[in-house]
């Protein structure tokens, strides 16, 4: 197509797909940004405690057609000071720990540094999705300093144990299956699922706790 088109409109192609980068690699800053402080209090923890409290750190950038996509579906004009006011996950991070506690304990020591500006926490933990999905998320705004000057970039954390994390993938992995229309036994299954991992949770949390003379670890948020 661009093999036909004149100059004009391949220059002002040109400069919405150059503008459209920059949108999305502010997005790829942030996640960058929040990883880092992630990883910095992992191996503190490694350090002072000989314990590492996070398994495992997933980052993603939605990428520009499921970003299109789902501001189409909420309504949102397609324009990307819309999308930004808009959409709250396009850079997410995903923070698997070993126990409950963990989940609770980083949340805190992120969401308490200076430069964190937490907009919105949801705990699916103390209050668990009828289907028994459980996660702690937080939409939170992360200074990204560029050449133009800071900017400040949304990223949605989702906190959770590697039991709800194996529980998620697979009730997502049945959910695509199905095309959402899920048989009720494999939705009965996955809920009566969910509540064998959170016991397993707190079992493993007990244990693990027991073995290391810690205090009883918090259950939820103290905001």
């Amino acid at each position: 197509m661009l093999d036909h088109a004149d100059s004009n409109t391949v220059a002002e192609l040109t400069a919405l797909r150059d503008q459209i980068n920059r949108f999305l690699m502010r997005y790829k800053f942030g996640v960058s940004e929040v990883e880092t402080k992630l990883t910095i209090l992992r191996e503190e923890f490694n350090f002072t405690a000989g314990y590492n409290p996070i398994e495992n750190i997933a980052c993603r950038v939605k990428p520009l057609d499921g970003v299109l996509e789902k501001a189409a579906r909420k309504g949102i004009p397609l324009d990307l000071d819309a999308i930004k006011d808009g959409l709250s996950d396009i850079a997410g991070v995903r923070v698997i720990c070993s126990f409950v506690s963990d989940v609770y304990r980083i949340f805190e020591m992120l969401t308490s540094q200076d430069d964190i500006t937490v907009l919105e926490v949801k705990d699916y933990i103390a209050h668990p999705k009828p289907n028994g999905y459980r996660s702690l998320h937080v939409i939170l705004e992360v200074p990204v300093f560029l050449s133009s000057g800071p900017q400040q970039v949304r990223v949605e954390v989702q906190f959770r144990t590697i039991a709800m994390d194996f529980w998620a993938s697979l009730e997502h992995k049945t959910y695509y299956k199905y095309d959402r229309q899920v048989p009720k036994h494999l939705i009965e299954g996955l809920t009566e699922a969910a509540e064998t991992a959170a016991h397993l949770d707190a079992t493993m949390e007990r244990l693990h706790h027991e073995v290391r003379g810690y205090p009883e670890p918090p259950r939820s948020l103290s905001i």
